[in-house]
């Protein structure tokens, strides 16, 4: 399968879950876009690797991480989001140390903050982005906006969770709210609806 290549498109601050933010991706050569859900730690570590000039006065434990892995000699060679299975990002990271690569599992989140750190390409299947990928106008937020916001509880990727009302509308339903979510900008309520879509199908 051939893997096509991500970049971070952006960050939003989610409107309806308090904490929750979507990180946007872009295909590098196309227009669709694939919106994950995540939690307020992991938006903030990924916003932190992003902007070069902010460096916390402790090491994050994504920065921990880096730090240790490169001491002994471990680097990433990229990072595969491989599967979506109800509503769940799947995530690989491919790493290599003295010649020998090793493939370990980790959430999304963690897998593009580590990327990040280790300027490690990021991909994903024509599978995935086709069945999760929506056409957006990305209006991104400053990412250091996300250091002054409130820290929530640690989340995994909280695009699992799906409303309850979504669960009562059809598929023509659906869509309409879909686009709908796509004219406010409201990303993470489009990733879970995208999602309910998906799971329907």
């Amino acid at each position: 399968m051939t893997l096509i290549p991500l970049k971070i498109k952006g960050i939003s601050y989610s409107q309806t879950q308090n904490g929750a933010y979507a990180l946007i991706l872009n295909e590098i050569d196309g227009e669709r876009k694939l919106p994950i859900v995540i939690g307020a730690f992991e938006a903030q570590s990924i916003a932190i690797a992003l902007e070069k000039e902010i460096s916390p006065p402790r090491p994050l434990t994504h920065d921990l991480f880096k730090n240790f892995a490169s001491h002994y000699e471990i680097g990433i060679k990229k990072v595969i989001i491989h599967r979506l299975v109800d509503g769940v990002f799947y995530a690989n990271i491919v790493c290599e140390s003295k010649g020998e690569e090793t493939i370990f599992d980790a959430r999304t989140s963690d897998a593009i903050a580590l990327a990040l750190r280790f300027n490690a390409p990021i991909f994903t299947y024509e599978s995935i982005l086709s069945r999760a990928g929506i056409h957006l106008s990305i209006k991104e937020i400053p990412s250091q906006e996300i250091g002054h916001t409130p820290m929530a509880k640690e989340n995994t990727e909280l695009g699992i969770t799906t409303n309850k009302s979504l669960h009562t509308l059809d598929l023509k339903g659906l869509e309409t709210e879909l686009e709908k979510a796509v004219i406010e900008e409201d990303y993470e309520k489009a990733a879970r609806i995208r999602d309910e879509i998906s799971k329907r199908n």
